[in-house]
C-alpha cells in the first residue's frame, strides 16, 4: 500500500529558500517517475516539476531555473530544493507517483511573504 508524506513547508519572505522532502513507502523508487505538484488557494492542483528514477528532470517555465528536484532512492525519498521564493509560490506542495494512481498525502504548506 502506497504511502506519501510531505514535509518541510513553512513561512518564508520573498527571496528566501525553503527544501520540500516526499517520503514514500510502497512503492519500488528504482522505476517510478515522481512529481511535485502544488495547489493555490482557489486553483486547481496543477504538476510543476518530475524526475524520472533515471533522475532526468522537467520543470515547469514558473518554477524553472529556482527549484531542483532530486532524489534518494535507497531513502525512498524526494527533495524539491526552493529557490528564490516568491509570494505566488503560495499553495500547498504535494508529491505523488506519475502515471499510477496513488493516493495522496496531506500536503506540506509553502508561504511566501513578508
Amino acid at each position: 500500500q502506497v504511502h506519501i508524506v510531505e514535509s518541510g513547508g513553512g513561512l518564508v519572505q520573498p527571496g528566501g529558500s525553503l527544501r520540500l522532502s516526499c517520503a514514500a513507502s510502497g512503492i519500488d523508487w528504482n522505476v517510478v517517475t515522481m512529481g511535485w505538484y502544488r495547489q493555490a488557494p482557489g486553483k486547481q492542483r496543477d504538476l510543476f516539476a518530475h524526475i524520472m528514477h533515471s533522475g532526468q528532470t522537467t520543470y515547469a517555465n514558473a518554477v524553472k531555473g529556482r527549484f531542483t528536484i532530486s532524489r534518494d532512492n535507497a531513502k525512498n525519498t524526494m527533495y524539491l530544493q526552493m529557490n528564490s521564493l516568491k509570494p505566488e509560490d503560495t499553495a500547498v506542495y504535494y508529491c505523488n507517483i506519475i502515471g499510477v494512481p496513488a493516493p495522496w498525502g496531506q500536503g506540506t504548506q509553502v508561504t511566501v511573504s513578508s
